[in-house]
C-alpha cells in the first residue's frame, strides 16, 4: 500500500513504485492511469458508463502538497461517469472501482490537467495524485420521474442520436422478474415504436442513444405495459420490466429547420392521424409525442398569405387541444392549463380550451377558476349543457369546502378554548398551594385569571 510518505518526488519514479504496487487501468494501457487499492470494496457490479456516482476523493502533488479534498468540505461529490464531465482519469479510475472501495490513482497529465496545468494551483504538465471513496453509483435518469433509468454497458460510436421520426433497427431482449420474454430484432420508427410492440420506455430512450450502443433500461409501469399488462408475454399490471437495448442503425429524421413549410405541412397530417390513433388506443403517451412534433414545426411558422397561415393556426391549435385532452386523461393538470393558455392567446373564444381548462382547475380544487372558465364557455355557447352542470358542481363543492373550514375552524376554537381552560385552571391551583389560607386573596386571582 502507497502512503504519502512514500511517495517519490517524481513522475518517473512515482510511475515505477505505482507500477509495481498496483495496476494500470487505462484501455490502452499506457500507465496514464494507475490503481493502487487501499480498501476492496463490496463484491457486485462495478459503475457502467453514465451512471451517476457519488465519490469522497483528495487530490495531491508529488510533493504531497494537497490542492484539492471534498471531505474538507464536508460534502461528496457526484458526476455522470464516462461522460466527460470530469478529468479522463477519473472517468476512467471510477469505472473499475466497487462501491466502498478506496485506492490511489496515479495520474499522468495528459489524463489530468494537461500541460496548462491549473493555474495557482497545479503546474503546467503535473502529475496527480488522487485518493478516491466510491460511495454509491446508480443509473442515469432519463425522465424527470424516474420512469426510465439507463445504464451504458458499451458506448456507442460519434455525437449523433436518432430523434423523433428516425428510423432505427434495434436487437431487444426483455426481462421481468429475471424471466426473458422477448429476444427480437426490430425496426421502427421513433415516436411509433408501439406499432411494433415496443415499449414506450424503449422509445423514448432512441434519441439519448449512439449507434452501436448497448445498454440495459429499467422501466416502470408507466413506461413499460403499464396498469394492463402484457398477456403476450404473460406480464401482468403494474410490473417493472427491464430491456437490454442494443442500436444496430438508424437513419434520422429530417429536423425542422431542414423542411420547407409546404413539406411540414404535408408531414403534420399524417402525424396529426397517427396521434389521433394512439389516443383512440387509449395510448396517451404515444398520442403526446405526435401531437408535439406538430407544435415543434409550426408554431414559430407564418405562411404567405391568409389562406395558408390560417392552415397553420388550424393545426396548432388542433395540437395544443390534443396535448390538453391527453394531459387530462393522465392528470397532468398544469400541462392541461398550460396548453389550454396557448390556445386562448390565439383565440380567446374557443369554447374547447375553456371547458379543458376549466376541468383541470376542477380537478385541481381551484373551484372559483373553474367556474370562471364555465361561465365564459356559456357566454360563447348558451346551450353548453355540460358547462351549465360543470358550474352547479363547482358551486356545490365551493359550498362543500366553506362548509368544511367552518368545521375545521370550529373544532381548532374549541380545542384553544380547552386548553385555555386547562392552562386558567392548572394557574389557580398552582396559586391556591402557596397562598394557604389567604381566602380572600384567592377569590380575587381566580375572578381574575378565570374571567
Amino acid at each position: 500500500m502507497t502512503t504519502d510518505q512514500d511517495l517519490p518526488m517524481d513522475a518517473q519514479s512515482a510511475t515505477a513504485v505505482f507500477a509495481a504496487k498496483g495496476i494500470d487501468v487505462t484501455p490502452n494501457k499506457d500507465q496514464g492511469v494507475i490503481k493502487v487499492v487501499k480498501h476492496p470494496g463490496l463484491d457486485g457490479e462495478r459503475p457502467m458508463i453514465g451512471d451517476r456516482v457519488t465519490v469522497h476523493y483528495s487530490g495531491k502533488l508529488l510533493s504531497g502538497k494537497k490542492f484539492d479534498c471534498s471531505r474538507d468540505r464536508k460534502e461528496p461529490f457526484c458526476f455522470n461517469v464516462g461522460k466527460g464531465q470530469v478529468l479522463r482519469a477519473w472517468d476512467i479510475g471510477v469505472l473499475s472501482m466497487q462501491k466502498g472501495e478506496v485506492c490511489t490513482f496515479l495520474c499522468k497529465p495528459d489524463y489530468a490537467y494537461g500541460p496548462a496545468g491549473n493555474p495557482n494551483k497545479i503546474p503546467p504538465s503535473s502529475t496527480v495524485i488522487f485518493e478516491m471513496e466510491l460511495l454509491k453509483f446508480e443509473g442515469e435518469m432519463l425522465t424527470d420521474d424516474g420512469g426510465i433509468v439507463r445504464r451504458i454497458k458499451v458506448k456507442g460510436d460519434g455525437y449523433s442520436n436518432p430523434n423523433d421520426g428516425a428510423s432505427v433497427d434495434v436487437h431487444l431482449e426483455g426481462s421481468c422478474g429475471g424471466r426473458l420474454f422477448d429476444s427480437r430484432d426490430v425496426s421502427f420508427i421513433v415516436g411509433e415504436g408501439e406499432d411494433k410492440g415496443v415499449p414506450l420506455g424503449v422509445d423514448r430512450a432512441m434519441d439519448k442513444m449512439q449507434k452501436g450502443e448497448c445498454c440495459i433500461l429499467y422501466l416502470k409501469p408507466k413506461y413499460g405495459f403499464g396498469s394492463e399488462g402484457k398477456a403476450e408475454y404473460k406480464i401482468g399490471p403494474d410490473k417493472d420490466v427491464v430491456y437490454e437495448v442494443t442500436l444496430k442503425d438508424f437513419q434520422r429524421a429530417k429536423e425542422s429547420w431542414e423542411m420547407d413549410l409546404n413539406e411540414k405541412l404535408d408531414l403534420v397530417v399524417g402525424v396529426k392521424h397517427k396521434g389521433n390513433q394512439y389516443f383512440k388506443a387509449g395510448r396517451y403517451y404515444q398520442a403526446l409525442v405526435q401531437y408535439q412534433r406538430i407544435i415543434c414545426w409550426l408554431e414559430m411558422e407564418c405562411g404567405t398569405g391568409r389562406e395558408q397561415q390560417k392552415r397553420i393556426q388550424d393545426f396548432v391549435l388542433t395540437a395544443h387541444l390534443n396535448l390538453a385532452l391527453c394531459f387530462l386523461r393522465i392528470k397532468e393538470f398544469s400541462q392541461v392549463v398550460e396548453n389550454c393558455n396557448k390556445v386562448i392567446e390565439l383565440d380567446e373564444n374557443n369554447e374547447k380550451a375553456l371547458y379543458r381548462r376549466g376541468e383541470a382547475r376542477l380537478l385541481r380544487n381551484e373551484f372559483s377558476l373553474a367556474m370562471e372558465d364555465f361561465q365564459q364557455v356559456l357566454q360563447v355557447n348558451p346551450s353548453n349543457r355540460a358547462a351549465r352542470a360543470q358550474i352547479s358542481n363547482c358551486q356545490n363543492k365551493i359550498k362543500e369546502h366553506h362548509e368544511q373550514d367552518k368545521k375545521t375552524y370550529a373544532n381548532m376554537f374549541q380545542k384553544f378554548a380547552e386548553r385555555d381552560a386547562k392552562v386558567c385552571k392548572c394557574t389557580v391551583l398552582v396559586i391556591c398551594s402557596h397562598l394557604g389560607n389567604h381566602l380572600v386573596f384567592h377569590s380575587f386571582v381566580t375572578k381574575i385569571l378565570c374571567c
